[in-house]
C-alpha cells in the first residue's frame, strides 16, 4: 500500500463512522443502551469500542502507548460520540499527512493494554484499524434492524473517490 491508498482507506473510515453515526442519531436513548447480547452489549457500547480503538491507535502513533481504552460511559450520546469521532478524525489527519512512503513499511513497536511489546510494519496497523472499524459498523447495521430500524450501507464501492492528496 501507498501514501494514496492509505489517505483512501481513512477517507472511506471516516465517511462510513459519521454515516453510522447518523443512523443511529434517531435511536431512543433506551434503543441505544440496550442490551442486543452482541459482542458489545449495546449500539453505543460497539460505536465506544470502534472510537476507543481508533483513540489507542492514534495515541500509539504519536508514540504513546496507553494502558486502558476507553470506558463506554465516557459518551453516553450520539452527540458526544460525534464529538470525540471528529477530534479522533483531526488530529489523525494531522498524523497521515506526516507519513512518507518509506515510512509506511518502516517497524511499527508498540505495547498492547495488557503491557507486552509488538513490532508490525506502520502499513499493517494502519490497515486494521479501518479493518476494525468495517467489521464493528456490520454488526451495528445488525442491531439496528434488530431494533426494528434501517441501517445505512457503509461498503466502500458506495462512497465517491474524491480523495485528498
Amino acid at each position: 500500500m501507498n501514501r494514496q491508498d492509505i489517505f483512501t482507506l481513512f477517507e472511506y473510515n471516516a465517511w462510513a463512522n459519521t454515516r453510522v453515526l447518523g443512523a443511529v442519531e434517531p435511536l431512543a436513548s433506551e434503543e441505544f443502551l440496550r442490551d442486543l447480547k452482541n459482542s458489545f452489549p449495546s449500539v453505543r457500547d460497539t460505536l465506544v469500542h470502534i472510537l476507543g480503538a481508533e483513540w489507542i491507535w492514534l495515541r500509539r502513533w504519536n508514540g504513546e502507548s496507553p494502558p486502558a481504552g476507553l470506558a463506554a460511559t465516557e459518551c453516553s450520546t450520539v452527540a458526544s460520540l460525534k464529538d470525540r469521532f471528529a477530534a479522533i478524525e483531526r488530529e489523525r489527519q494531522t498524523f497521515l499527512k506526516s507519513l512518507s512512503e518509506e515510512g509506511l513499511a518502516k517497524p511499527f513497536a508498540y505495547r498492547d493494554l495488557a503491557g507486552n511489546a509488538h513490532t508490525l510494519p506502520l502499513v499493517h496497523s494502519l490497515q486494521h484499524v479501518v479493518n476494525h472499524g468495517t467489521y464493528h459498523r456490520g454488526q451495528v447495521t445488525t442491531m439496528l434492524r434488530q431494533l426494528g430500524k434501517k441501517p445505512v450501507g457503509t461498503d466502500i464501492s458506495g462512497r465517491s473517490r474524491s480523495v485528498p492528496t
